[in-house]
């Protein structure tokens, strides 16, 4: 059974809401709504704390310790996170071939048809969002994000 969606923040003046709200909201509904539709394909264990994981870019070959960072928790919980979706089978670590001791993840079959149905989510909801606040204002604000992402401000 699903929950219904979360309600909106009650409305405030432009000036008010701060950066970190501005994106903060838009991205938890976004995973919201990832989980909803991954779960309505056939992926129903999966969780909005599973999104540290199967989060951009793939966590395929990647030291657990960098997608803690990635993530911003810690090792201990990014484990955790990662033990969950082993037993869960979508994915599995190993030891690196080229790395001595350490470990590396793998997507399996599973976890490569959950991240690809991500990727369809996303571009759903890219398409939606295009249509709303129209083209032009969607590839502008979509290149600013990038921007933003490429410059020394969130390094």
């Amino acid at each position: 059974m699903s929950s219904p969606p979360s309600p909106r923040p009650a409305p405030v003046a432009t000036n008010e809401m701060l950066i970190g709200a501005l994106l903060r909201v838009p991205a938890q509904a976004i995973h919201r709504r990832i989980i909803r539709e991954l779960n309505a394909a056939g992926f129903e264990e999966l969780r909005v704390p599973h999104m540290a994981v199967l989060q951009f870019p793939s966590p395929d070959g990647v030291r657990p310790g960098l997608l803690a960072e990635r993530a911003g928790m810690s090792k201990q919980a990014m484990n955790q996170l990662l033990r969950s979706l082993e037993g869960l089978g979508y994915l599995a670590r190993s030891d690196s071939p080229d790395e001595g001791r350490a470990r590396i993840v793998r997507l399996t079959k599973r976890g490569r048809a959950a991240y690809a149905k991500i990727h369809e989510i996303l571009r759903n909801i890219e398409r939606e969002w295009s249509a709303e606040l129209g083209p032009k204002n969607f590839t502008q604000f979509k290149g600013l994000l990038l921007k933003v992402w490429e410059s020394p401000l969130v390094k």
